[in-house]
């Protein structure tokens, strides 16, 4: 066995690998595979497991993993072969492999599994270890999307008038039950939290190893309330460039820690469920729906803004004698919609990002409008100049009236949707819903709309009136 892992993960699935694998499976290698996997990282075992062809190949390569191996390469599993591994596996075997889990993983964990399993795997894991069965139940009391929710119970406090020799001497006893950890916490006999001390610190303070924690640690503590929501969470942690925090209770003592693994994690499932909600969908649909959730999902939406599109239909409806006449107009109708349409989801991507960090203050509304009108004023002029010349070579009569018509018609389109797009996640954010929800179809059907009546009535006027 190699003394030093292969880092696989970077490059391409090797299919040679793959092939021997699945032949050292169908041979029942058993000695062979677990040689194989001791020489690869969890991460890329896990990328192993995803692309074997035959799920039942999937699951008789998992079930020879060691639980400590398997409960890092089960989180790494995609969702779809990571439910037909746990439900192919006992619960006395989920149970053992979820006992080797942090907390906050094994709640996660066993929060995915359907009930009949998530009460054997529990009931399993009150024999094999009660205070890791507590700690898991009590952490699936809590809302998911809380700090408490994503908060871990492994962490490390001492009493604010132990000595720094007593304190490490602590911190040495508690360290194996402990991933990674940066600060301590410290408290009173009542569990209330009165400072933090970084590991740094208390390497310093061993100059004079008979200081009490209290006179070395920091009492500047920023602490998370259990039920503060985990985007705020990840905002605190960004605007305090946290690498850990303790979360406490409505009595301030201590129940738990994040850490920066945890938060980053939040972020990808904000970012991902805001570029799905842009998108008029739902974060998850790929991974846990059927196709039919997936249409019942999507249908409405689309319904919503089919009703919205029509609207321009009837205004187009309205100008068929123009239309008729200058049939270049129908030509540029897309393009005006589409560039408009574009200008505005991407204010509205902006807006809706400040608005996450924390960069944008409702309050002040106006910052951001009059930021984006500047943007839009410069982007209006430049691709309605480029637009206008190009109508003005393209049409055989009416030359100057038309590109005139065509270049008016874009800079005031671009204009209005960058408002739109601007406005509508704030005013939705101040009436208390999902400002990415009216950033998506909504703001782009709206925006054709808006953007052929502009040119209608346009084009109308210039090329009507002489």
């Amino acid at each position: 066995m190699s003394s030093e892992k292969k880092n696989l993960s970077v490059l391409e699935v090797d299919e040679e690998l793959l092939s021997d694998i699945t032949e050292l499976i169908h041979d029942r290698s058993d000695a062979a595979l677990q040689n194989i996997m001791a020489d690869l990282y969890d991460f890329d075992i896990a990328v192993i497991i995803d692309n074997l062809r035959n799920d039942d190949d999937a699951v008789y390569l998992f079930s020879l993993l060691k639980d400590d191996t398997a409960s890092e390469v089960i989180l790494e599993i995609n969702d779809d072969r990571k439910d037909y591994i746990t439900e192919k596996l006992s619960g006395e075997k989920i149970s053992g492999i979820v006992s080797e889990m942090y907390s906050d993983d094994a709640t996660d964990f066993v929060s995915d599994l359907d009930e009949e399993k998530k009460g054997e795997v529990l009931d399993n894991l009150d024999r094999i270890d009660k205070e890791d069965s507590d700690e898991v139940k009590e952490l699936l009391s809590y809302d998911e999307n809380t700090a408490a929710g994503i908060m871990a119970k492994e962490f490390i406090s001492v009493h604010e008038n132990c000595t720094v020799t007593e304190a490490i001497k602590e911190i040495q006893d508690e360290a194996d039950q402990v991933d990674q950890f940066y600060n301590v916490w410290v408290v009173d006999d009542n569990n209330v939290i009165k400072g933090i001390i970084s590991l740094k610190r208390l390497i310093i303070a061993l100059k004079n190893p008979e200081s009490l924690i209290r006179d070395v640690m920091n009492k500047d503590v920023i602490c998370i309330e259990a039920n503060t929501d985990q985007e705020e969470v990840a905002k605190i942690f960004q605007s305090y460039d946290l690498v850990s925090a303790p979360v406490v209770d409505a009595h301030n003592k201590v129940i738990g820690k994040i850490t920066i693994d945890d938060v980053m994690d939040v972020m990808e499932e904000e970012f991902s469920e805001n570029v799905a909600k842009m998108a008029g969908t739902d974060a998850e649909e790929l991974e846990k729906k059927s196709p039919f959730q997936i249409a019942k999902l999507r249908l409405p939406w689309l319904l919503v803004t089919l009703f919205i599109e029509f609207i321009a239909v009837f205004i187009v409806q309205l100008h068929n004698e123009i239309l008729e006449k200058i049939i270049l107009i129908a030509a540029f109708m897309p393009i005006i919609s589409a560039i408009s349409g574009n200008t505005g989801l991407q204010s509205a991507a902006i807006v809706v990002r400040g608005i996450d960090t924390g960069n944008i203050n409702l309050k002040k509304w106006w910052i951001p409008l009059f930021r984006q009108f500047k943007t839009n004023l410069l982007i209006g002029s430049a691709v309605g100049t480029v637009v206008g010349i190009l109508g003005f070579l393209m049409s055989d009569a009416n030359h100057l009236r038309f590109g005139a018509s065509v270049a008016i018609s874009m800079f005031i389109s671009i204009n209005i949707a960058g408002i739109i797009g601007t406005l509508s996640p704030m005013i939705s954010k101040k009436l208390g819903f999902d400002p990415a929800l009216t950033s998506g179809p909504f703001e782009t059907a709206f925006q054709d709309v808006i953007g052929i009546f502009i040119f209608m009535t346009i084009s109308t006027f210039l090329l009507t009136h002489t």
